[in-house]
């Protein structure tokens, strides 16, 4: 074996730079509780209060017994506890005592926002968790210790949609195992029935098969079309899946008008009872990381940290380490002290400076992507997003590619047209008839509007909707449409196929 010397260039992210750009792909949704961690975690960092007046106050029982302290450490240390080392290695308080970094504090907030400004909050449903309704509703019953242990295992066992994934045998087996109970799947399918008496009709369902005509079987009052609709689901289910009206039609002997009622009776029907009643279903608010404004034509960008504290070094904090710094003698144990309070002074300082970054960087971003976009954030038209990808961005803002990436991740943009999250806007290019680039964005959109104002008892095929969009100068592949297709959630021409 043989040794080599060899000389390599590596780069290297420092410990900063890495908390910048986790800082950078952080929501502002999420930036919040991160801060508070970090003050949790760190005790020389504080949120700004509303007067430094109060914090001088609360400061001046604490000066008086660290000079208490420091007197008492210069009388009882001789000179041998000095550590020669430490007095080499001076530390430069400047970072931490600047005027303008001092006081006022880093501001972190913008002041986008008047005393005028109407505070809004979005209301949250107060609502139960519908697994404790069903345990609510299970404790009503008159069933036995054994029939109730068996409910609560099969409750615990629905999904979040509220669907039982197990079967009556499985689920014996499980309480065999686990709690020594030998009971039999048909006792399993007593309980099971009971449970899905319950309300949300629907619950405890196998399959959505047996969800739709457990909704249907609770109506009290079944006309026509009730009683149509539970033989549809009950004998035809894989033709209604798959859309194929003209066999059930043909095979039930009825009119067109007699199932289209009955299909209008099933599509009213909740396919995901769980999601009815589960806590925090469909309430959760977007809290969009930026705002762009439009003011009579020109456009205003700021990074939303409305609700973002403001955050400072602590002083007391700051005035201990230079008392501990000041003295002359130090025993071992106060050189610990004092390099816990440098290390968490570091901290906090980088804390600051990154967060400070990530808005530089987020502010950069974002008045760089509303500029390539000014036509769409102008009027809100989806067909004036031009083709835009991450490199288009980078090169102009002098940034990284991946910062970029970090900065469009999962972030949402307040418009006077909507919110929605700021990847939306990225895409690719393709060429149109004239030799224009046009954002595949643009295509989709007209693609859509194909579909939607289409005859939804002859809805177009993927062939057809090449030739329309030929027509209207899109040139693109059949694969492409249906890819497009998928991409906005619309399924195949069978089945949006309406009688």
């Amino acid at each position: 074996m043989s040794l080599k010397q060899q000389q390599k260039l590596i780069q290297k992210l420092s410990p900063q730079q890495i908390q910048v750009l986790k800082l950078i792909q952080i929501p502002a949704i999420a930036l919040e509780e991160r801060i508070k961690e970090e003050i949790e975690n760190n005790p020389a960092l504080e949120e700004v209060g509303d007067s430094w007046d109060e914090d001088e106050e609360s400061f001046k029982d604490s000066d008086e017994e660290e000079n208490a302290y420091q007197e008492a450490n210069e009388n009882e240390l001789d000179e041998a506890t000095i550590n020669d080392d430490y007095q080499k290695d001076d530390i430069d308080l400047s970072a931490y005592f600047e005027e303008d970094e001092y006081i006022p504090a880093y501001k972190l907030k913008a002041n986008n926002y008047s005393n005028d400004d109407e505070e809004r909050q979005i209301p949250f449903r107060d609502e139960s968790n519908f697994y404790h309704l069903l345990y609510e509703q299970l404790h009503t019953q008159d069933l036995s210790e054994e029939e109730m242990l068996i409910g609560e295992y099969i409750i615990g066992s629905i999904d979040d949609n509220g669907y039982l994934k197990r079967d009556a045998r499985s689920i014996a087996m499980d309480l065999s195992f686990y709690y020594n109970i030998a009971v039999s799947p048909e006792q399993v399918e007593k309980v099971i029935s009971i449970i899905q008496s319950f309300d949300p009709p629907g619950i405890a369902a196998r399959d959505l098969r047996e969800c739709l005509l457990l909704q249907l079987r609770r109506i009290p009052e079944k006309n026509s079309s009730i009683q149509l609709a539970i033989r549809i689901l009950d004998e035809y289910f894989e033709e209604f899946t798959k859309k194929h009206f003209d066999k059930i039609q043909r095979k039930l002997g009825i009119t067109e008008e007699e199932l289209k009622k009955a299909l209008q009776v099933i599509t009213k029907l909740n396919p995901k009872p769980g999601n009815s009643t589960s806590e925090g279903k469909g309430s959760q608010a977007i809290f969009p990381d930026f705002i762009v404004y439009n003011d009579d034509g020109k456009l205003q960008v700021v990074v939303n940290t409305k609700n973002i504290p403001e955050l400072r070094i602590n002083k007391y904090y700051q005035t201990l380490y230079e008392t501990f710094r000041k003295q002359k003698k130090h025993h071992p144990q106060t050189q610990e002290v004092i390099q816990f309070i440098k290390q968490k002074l570091d901290a906090a300082k980088f804390f600051i400076d990154a967060l400070k970054q990530r808005n530089d960087t987020l502010q950069t971003v974002i008045e760089a992507i509303v500029d390539y976009q000014k036509e769409f954030f102008l009027t809100g038209d989806e067909s004036k997003i031009k083709p835009m990808i991450l490199k288009d961005i980078a090169e102009k803002t002098n940034l990284d590619i991946s910062t970029i990436s970090r900065v469009a991740s999962s972030k949402y943009v307040q418009t006077p047209y909507g919110t929605f999250l700021l990847k939306k806007l990225f895409s690719e290019s393709l060429e149109n008839t004239e030799g224009e680039e046009v954002s595949t964005i643009e295509v989709k959109s007209v693609l859509k509007k194909l579909i939607e104002e289409e005859d939804k008892k002859n809805p177009l095929t993927d062939e057809e909707l090449v030739e329309l969009l030929k027509q209207k100068g899109y040139p693109i592949a059949r694969r492409t449409v249906a890819k497009y297709r998928e991409q906005l959630g619309i399924p195949v021409a069978r089945l949006r196929k309406e009688i």
